[in-house]
């Protein structure tokens, strides 16, 4: 095609282009049996959408099902565009490198993380089709925005077909510390990919530089601040190509001081902690059908004096499994007694065609049903287990039926779980129990902060929660308050594509 034509290309293409391993919808059955779409009920979504539809920006990305292939259509303001994938692709790329390998790599090996070729190659093919696809529909000197671990080889392949647009990636799940990074046979590539971007984000500081320490151990690259030195002979030497799996290893640090003008490209590495809507759960824990949903689900329970309440996915890094063991040595030795104590645990269904999740669930369903064999009574559950996903609605009515809010995680990027528990909480009550390996401990430094790991530690935070004075509990979450309600989901997202524009 000639320049000419490409330039007419572009200027019919998307000023803001959002690329993420799903759609920002979701197909649903309607009454009459019809199939439809649906915004998906995520924060990430929730944050875009205005920015898109304002901007008339695009979505890219997988509509959820395997072997079909969609044409681009609109819906509520929003452009998407399906990125199509087969079902060895969804096993490989999907459930198998970015959920088999990475995910556990990057919550510190709580797993064990499997490393097949066969599911780098899947990973890689299809981080090239993501790339091509948002470099079709981006126009003229767009921003792209590529979101998370599934496409972190987005940003370099996308630099290599467009070098006229401005590129972001946010990683909304940690990343690991050096050591635990340098296992990933692809390691290099995989910092390369993300290194196509202008503006890298993490959810921590620790996450930025762990980032930053990788890059500057493995690739040798100067490092200033937040901004890293990516010399333009390694953006010409093709990186991703071929099937070496670490095509630099042994690479000793280079630039040991500021490369010349001219042969380096700067990106940024920075945190940048992602919110919730709070407006929306305010909203919501404002509503007279939601507070009489919640009074009704404190009869239901059996009108208990505390109530503890446990949000999750269904996965190994959220530390389920421990808060149950600390809940039943606490009901063993008789510092809670079912009746007046009680525990809801959500466990929203979570990659059910992955082993290492089914049998998570398999031992989580045998430890509720061991507990309340041993401790129910006539009247009262000691758990009350529910494998299921709620609306929004729902989950904002536990939230205020919860006195304690039980977030164990073992690493998390951040807990939006948390931040939705306090958001609620608008008369000032309630006590959030926090793993201090969760992003939100960073910022919610008023809640009761606890290493997991430490059972004993866990138990008397969870005494501790129930014998809290009402002015010490108020004066926790007022503070817990302040932080989330000024940091939203759409500051998040504002200050992120301030910086980006800025760079």
């Amino acid at each position: 095609m000639s320049e000419t034509a490409e330039q007419g290309q572009y200027q019919t293409g998307y000023e803001f282009v959002v690329v993420a391993n799903r759609l920002a919808v979701n197909r649903i059955t309607t009454p009459d049996g019809s199939t439809g779409w649906q915004r998906s009920p995520g924060g990430l979504v929730t944050a875009l959408a205005p920015i898109m539809t304002s901007s008339e920006g695009a979505w890219v990305g997988w509509h959820g099902a395997a072997d079909e292939s969609l044409e681009p259509f609109d819906h509520e303001g929003m452009h998407l565009h399906p990125v199509a994938l087969s079902e060895q692709e969804v096993e490989y790329y999907y459930e198998g490198f970015s959920n088999g390998t990475l995910w556990p790599l990057y919550h510190d090996v709580i797993a064990r993380p499997l490393f097949h070729r066969h599911w780098w190659d899947a990973y890689r093919r299809v981080n090239q089709r993501f790339a091509e696809a948002a470099g079709k529909v981006a126009a003229q000197g767009a921003t792209v925005w590529v979101q998370d671990y599934q496409l972190q080889l987005v940003p370099q392949m996308l630099r290599d077909l467009r070098p006229d647009v401005k590129i972001g990636f946010f990683n909304h799940i940690p990343f690991p510390p050096p050591g635990l990074f340098a296992q990933l046979p692809w390691r290099h590539s995989v910092m390369r990919g993300l290194l196509g971007a202008d503006l890298i984000g993490f959810q921590r500081e620790s996450d930025a530089r762990n980032f930053q320490r990788a890059v500057r151990d493995r690739l040798g690259y100067y490092i200033k601040s937040e901004q890293i030195y990516v010399p333009l002979e390694d953006e010409t030497a093709a990186p991703l190509e071929g099937f070496t799996a670490d095509p630099a290893r042994g690479t000793a640090p280079r630039q040991l001081s500021a490369p010349e003008d001219g042969t380096f490209r700067r990106s940024e590495a920075k945190a940048f902690p992602i919110s919730i809507d709070t407006d929306r759960i305010v909203e919501l824990a404002n509503d007279p059908k939601i507070i009489a949903r919640a009074a009704q689900i404190r009869a239901e329970l059996g009108n208990p004096e505390h109530i503890y309440l446990g949000v999750d996915r269904l996965d190994y890094t959220k530390g389920i499994r421990h808060r149950m063991k600390a809940y039943e040595e606490l009901l063993q030795e008789g510092k809670l007694q079912v009746g007046t104590h009680t525990m809801v645990q959500i466990a929203s269904p979570s990659r059910e065609g992955v082993e290492s999740y089914q049998r998570l669930r398999d031992e989580i369903e045998l430890t509720v049903g061991r507990i309340n064999g041993e401790f129910d009574t006539m009247g009262h559950t000691a758990i009350r287990y529910l494998h299921h996903n709620y609306p929004i609605e729902e989950m904002v009515a536990l939230y205020l039926a919860a006195d304690v809010m039980l977030v164990t995680a073992l690493r998390d990027g951040m807990n939006l779980v948390a931040k939705e528990y306090v958001a609620a909480r608008k008369d000032g009550t309630g006590v959030l129990v926090l793993s201090e390996f969760t992003g939100a401990a960073d910022q919610l430094r008023q809640a009761l902060l606890i290493n997991p790991h430490d059972i004993d530690e866990l138990k008397a935070a969870m005494v501790q929660a129930t014998h809290l004075d009402r002015d010490n509990e108020r004066k926790r979450m007022r503070s817990l308050r302040r932080q989330v309600v000024s940091h939203n989901v759409q500051r998040w997202a504002e200050d992120f594509l301030r910086r980006l524009d800025q760079l």
